[in-house]
């Protein structure tokens, strides 16, 4: 008490330097908690714009693995009712289709109508991605993205998921996606997309360099299911070499093929491609037909090679799958190759259709059929996110 009255004279002095020291320190922690905050907004501002560059590479450029002219193909469009995504078609063992899964979870065959995103509620209704048919016994093989392997009855009716003997699952279908059926045994050969990420997160799946993906085998007698792939970089598209000596997969994140021997149980490359490659279908004329989601650029590669700026892109970056997906509805082009059966390039298609270009092309089934003019093919083009499907004869 006597100390504070001792130093009364100085009080209002002190007092004066008191106060301007708090506010100097205030000034201090205001300017050290804003450059806290604005380090995470400048973070996310620049990684946003680095990714809306790295989206604009996948523009229409010169395919440099892919030297010979284009058609370009005049088709039409066959709507979609209330949903989008026709991305993959199969025809039973009459011939007649295509059926196609939809965004809605349904499998329908050739229907039409208008748009309608489901993206919100794809996780709980499902999302048909591969389809199948068993010739011998009318069975349609559908690989959900979300609810696994599924099985509908030669009559139609509800999907069911597929038994599987107990003792032998390897585990659950995080992103089921492709399949093929060896119509000789029965055999389903589909992928597994990614053990980590599920179909709403792709982009992210692809950004990180995630490489969880899995070939698999499911035995409908035995009712084993059996890994004969692992680690793939985005597991996607399958299908039997026409031999039937191994199956072809599609890595979409490494944007190639691989052969895989049923035989020996070895792999190789079986082609690189300048895109993203979706789903592989035979071709009657010989060699399978590709799918090419878009192309890639100088910057994506650089980006696929660096998956920590990827991964960090998918945290800070609020809505990257959108601004991908807005991209190439806006942008991209449709693109498939027709490849030999050892991997050399036969035919390139670009179409467009109606004014609007394809896109997204997720697949392409050819089917030989007699017209009034003779014998033509019909080409049915899926996509991974259009609200329709297209379609030409060739």
């Amino acid at each position: 008490m006597n100390a504070t009255a001792s130093h009364g004279r100085l009080s209002a002095q002190t007092s004066s330097s008191i106060s301007s020291l708090h506010v100097q320190k205030g000034e201090k922690e205001r300017r050290a908690m804003n450059s806290k905050l604005l380090l995470p907004a400048s973070a996310a501002v620049v990684l946003f714009s680095a990714l809306i560059v790295i989206i604009a590479t996948l523009r229409p450029g010169g395919l440099d693995l892919l030297r010979r002219e284009t058609d370009v193909i005049a088709g039409r469009a066959v709507p979609i009712e209330r949903a989008v995504g026709p991305e993959s078609f199969a025809f039973d063992p009459r011939g007649d289709g295509p059926y196609t899964g939809l965004s809605d979870g349904r499998v329908v065959k050739e229907e039409c109508e208008g748009p309608h995103d489901h993206e919100a509620m794809e996780h709980i209704c499902g999302r048909p991605l591969g389809l199948g048919f068993n010739h011998n016994t009318g069975d349609l093989y559908v690989a959900d993205a979300y609810m696994g392997l599924l099985v509908v009855g030669p009559d139609g009716g509800s999907a069911t998921k597929v038994d599987v003997a107990a003792g032998v699952d390897p585990g659950p279908l995080r992103f089921a996606n492709g399949l093929d059926i060896d119509q000789r045994s029965g055999t389903i050969y589909f992928s597994d997309s990614s053990t980590k990420y599920q179909r709403k997160d792709y982009i992210s799946l692809i950004l990180a360099g995630d490489k969880t993906g899995r070939l698999m085998k499911y035995d409908p007698h035995t009712k084993r299911v059996e890994v004969l792939l692992h680690s793939l970089a985005f597991a996607n598209g399958v299908a039997m070499t026409s031999d039937g000596s191994s199956v072809l997969i599609s890595e979409t994140s490494s944007c190639r093929i691989l052969q895989y021997c049923l035989k020996t149980g070895t792999t190789r490359v079986f082609t690189r491609l300048p895109g993203f490659p979706d789903n592989i279908k035979r071709s009657p004329r010989g060699g399978y037909w590709v799918g090419i989601f878009s192309r890639k650029g100088r910057l994506l590669d650089w980006l696929l090679a660096n998956p920590m700026v990827g991964t960090a892109l998918t945290k800070y970056v609020p809505n990257h799958t959108k601004v991908a997906l807005w991209y190439t509805r806006w942008r991209g082009r449709g693109l498939a190759v027709r490849l030999g059966e050892e991997g050399e390039v036969l035919e390139v298609l670009e179409g467009e259709s109606i004014g609007s270009e394809w896109k997204s092309v997720s697949e392409v089934v050819e089917m030989e059929m007699e017209t009034e003019r003779g014998g033509k093919n019909k080409f049915w083009v899926g996509s991974v996110n259009m609200p329709f499907a297209g379609t030409f004869l060739r």
